[in-house]
């Protein structure tokens, strides 16, 4: 008897509706269920509370609350939360802190179809 696994579920968050497009049309490729996605830090918080997504992508730069400030506060909510950080080549200074607060990884705007595709496929074991 074999027993199918659910696919792993993916919370996107940026601002930008392209390139939630872009993440989403590779995370589906490399077998991905897109749980939902937002377009600012709260609606992040938002959705994780009610989605329980098993990764999040997260923008660093976004109105009302930015990804930095999301991430602080979704750790401290949920210490478990898998987070990859999605970042511009200028933003340096931020990603450090990013990752000091926990983020598991990042991708860089423009990004490049396969590395993103080979990370989503490391998340799915």
């Amino acid at each position: 008897m074999t027993t199918l696994n659910a696919p792993k579920r993916l919370l996107v968050v940026d601002d930008a509706l392209i390139m939630r497009a872009m993440i989403k049309d590779i995370a589906k490729q490399a077998g991905w269920e897109i749980a939902g996605e937002a377009t600012n830090g709260r609606e992040c918080l938002e959705r994780y509370r009610e989605l329980a997504p098993d990764l999040v992508t997260l923008d660093i730069v976004m109105p009302e609350l930015d990804g930095v400030e999301a991430l602080r506060q979704l750790r401290q909510e949920f210490p478990q939360a898998n987070v990859v950080m999605v970042t511009a080549i200028d933003q340096k200074e931020k990603l450090s802190e990013c990752i000091r607060l926990g983020a598991r990884d990042f991708i860089v705007k423009p990004f490049d179809r396969d590395h993103l595709r080979s990370l989503f496929e490391r998340y799915l074991g």
